[in-house]
């Protein structure tokens, strides 16, 4: 049943008037002709239709439908809520979703599935779709590197136990491993063919990464988000023998970023590394990390505003031309200064509803404890992140411009 704090249908109807009077004042990308949008949103537990009301349905299909495609995370095993959403979005979306990943079937623990949403006359589905893992021998290698490590931590656990199956120790001990070993949920990979609606323009073809990563401890984090880079970047050096050369990479990285200022300077020293020792130069591009020239500060993706977990990042060669058009870490400098792109951005949700529900105020506005009581409105109802987005400039097809000489 849903909650009584759950927003009023007339609190609804202001909200749907002042995001369609409005939608770039609070982030909501708009089509342009000429650009291409992607993005990315956690919906906390997209599942069961009963869990959301009717208005709540209608806007997440809103929020959707501004996408070519769309990386969804938290997709529960019972798949009627994204259809349920997909009726929203009015028959011009296809979905392909991975298998529930991070729980082994039968066993406890709340699984998800990966999802694209992706518009049928811009986006064409390739034919590649894997989920990302490290195979049987990449991951004994791993162990072997840190067999020392491993072994020690497993001395701790075993006393532990024994402590705890006597009763010197209250709590269950949990064995955490010293190193990456394997994703909490794998990865999903699928092509995409991201085209324009109009004739004309090159195709962006590349490899969509949807990931959810671990949330723990900053060491276990770190762990996964390296293993997910070093994954792509090794592919992309094989670009030669890929399907798609060039990778974006969607998704809840649960990165831990909350405070640039501190966190910067090892993020950009990874961000450089990522090349060290590979054949040709790899561009990767995370424009989350830096502040977007129209801002003051760094965008943050979760409904309190205090978290950058959600991110988006290309990764792309063009030595031999198939990286054009993707922008560079130093083109985040002039984002947003053509309307068809590039440019980035989050539909910041949270100073919608604070707008419209707390007399014209941002959430930043309002005092803890209030900011705390609206948020508990909508956290679970609508979801506790908010979507991240990113517009790519298609570019001219090489007939289109010979065309246009010949015209001239």
């Amino acid at each position: 049943m849903f909650k009584t704090k759950e927003f009023t249908d007339d609190e609804w109807e202001a909200i749907f008037e002042e995001l369609k009077a409005n939608p770039n004042v609070y982030g909501l990308p708009q089509r342009v002709p000429g650009s291409a949008l992607l993005g990315s949103f956690n919906i906390r537990k997209l599942g069961k239709v009963e869990n959301r009301s009717a208005n709540t349905w209608k806007f997440l299909g809103i929020v959707c439908k501004s996408f070519d495609l769309i990386a969804i995370q938290e997709v529960m095993d019972d798949m009627d809520g994204i259809h349920r959403l997909m009726e929203e979005m009015e028959g011009e979306y296809k979905l392909i979703a991975s298998d529930k990943t991070g729980t082994y079937p039968g066993d406890a623990g709340l699984g998800e599935r990966l999802a694209f949403l992706y518009r049928t006359s811009t986006v064409e589905l390739g034919e590649v779709i894997s989920d990302v893992t490290y195979d049987r021998s990449k991951v004994t290698e791993i162990m072997f590197d840190h067999l020392d490590e491993i072994n020690a931590i497993k001395q701790d656990f075993d006393n532990d136990m024994k402590d705890y199956e006597s009763g010197k120790r209250k709590g269950k001990p949990k064995l955490e491993p010293p190193t990456f070993l394997a994703f909490i949920r794998s990865p999903y990979c699928v092509s995409f063919k991201m085209k324009g609606e109009e004739p004309g323009y090159e195709p962006y073809s590349f490899m969509a990464v949807n990931a959810h990563l671990i949330y723990g401890k900053p060491k276990d984090r770190w762990r996964e988000f390296e293993a997910i880079m070093n994954w792509i970047r090794d592919r992309v050096v094989q670009q030669d023998k890929m399907y798609y050369p060039n990778f974006i990479l969607l998704g809840d990285l649960n990165l831990d970023y909350d405070d640039p200022e501190k966190d910067h300077d090892k993020m950009e020293k990874f961000m450089k590394s990522i090349d060290e020792g590979t054949s040709k130069e790899i561009h990767v591009n995370f424009p989350f990390l830096d502040i977007h020239p129209n801002e003051t500060a760094h965008f943050t993706s979760n409904v309190l505003l205090t978290q950058r977990y959600d991110q988006i990042g290309m990764f792309f060669r063009d030595d031999d031309g198939q990286g054009k058009g993707y922008p560079t870490h130093k083109e985040n400098a002039i984002m947003g200064k053509d309307e068809q792109g590039p440019d980035y951005g989050v539909f910041n949700f949270s100073d919608l509803f604070a707008n419209v529900l707390k007399d014209g105020k941002r959430m930043n506005d309002l005092g803890k404890d209030p900011k705390k009581a609206l948020v508990k409105r909508f956290q679970h109802e609508v979801s506790d992140h908010m979507p991240i987005w990113l517009r790519l400039k298609l570019r001219k097809s090489d007939d289109t411009r010979r065309n246009k000489k010949r015209r001239v």
